[in-house]
């Protein structure tokens, strides 16, 4: 059987590519360069294999963004115990994308319905992505929250050009599942297009929070405040 994400669409391909973040974070220095160009290559990959197939490609893409959360936590929890101080609130901001980002997982996995084929790859791309990014982290930590910081301006990019496709009826509009809705406190009647102005909302928060890390750490001002960060449940269980 082959699996229709290996058809790009050579016009899906050329919009993609043209799309750029409405924030952009201009690069000072070896660090934001090697950052922003590691973060073009995979979007380039990203283009490539899901060109116009968002649900799916939000699967692939929330599995590897909920790593860096929980990477740079346990690293910074671990620094924060030999050096005795305190982790001035990194720590549980760290935590908290982590969770957030595995509920847009598990969000996605319920409107999307992945293949056994797409199952395969989120089980290597988290392998070989949690192996990376680790060794990253501890060689500079500025440079992988830097990573992060334009993997979510990506991120939002790509989440505007899904309700584009909403909007225009060539996706479509279907009921929000219930583990969103009660994880962003949404309406009965919510729907997919109410879920991705949430989710959007949710990466430019962890943009501008991992830039703003990325910043502190090599002694540079803030560039820009944080874009807020909707209200989320606090108990993830849904029912009962």
């Amino acid at each position: 059987m082959v699996n229709a994400v290996l058809k790009p669409d050579a016009l899906a391909l050329a919009i993609e590519r043209q799309a750029q973040p409405i924030v952009h974070h201009e690069p000072k220095g070896f660090s934001d360069r090697f950052a922003l160009g590691f973060t073009k290559l995979l979007r380039f990959s990203a283009d490539t294999f899901f060109a116009k197939r968002y649900g799916h490609r939000a699967i692939v893409l929330e599995t590897v963004a909920a790593v860096p959360g929980m990477v740079g936590a346990m690293f910074t929890h671990l620094k924060c115990l030999r050096r005795m101080r305190d982790d001035q609130g990194w720590i549980r901001t760290l935590m908290e994308e982590a969770e957030n980002e595995r509920m847009h997982l598990m969000t996605f996995i319920e409107i999307a319905k992945p293949t056994w084929f797409e199952r395969t790859v989120i089980l290597l791309v988290q392998g070989v992505f949690l192996i990376g990014f680790s060794v990253l982290y501890l060689l500079s930590a500025r440079t992988a929250h830097r990573v992060v910081g334009y993997f979510e301006e990506e991120a939002v990019t790509s989440y505007t050009l899904y309700l584009k496709e909403i909007d225009e009826g060539r996706s479509p509009n279907v009921p929000a599942p219930a583990i969103a809705r009660h994880y962003w406190k949404m309406a009965d009647d919510a729907t997919l297009r109410d879920v991705v102005l949430l989710v959007r909302d949710d990466e430019a928060h962890h943009r501008d929070v991992n830039h703003g890390f990325a910043s502190t750490i090599a002694g540079m001002p803030i560039d820009r405040p944080n874009a807020p960060y909707p209200p989320h449940a606090t108990e993830l269980a849904v029912g009962g």
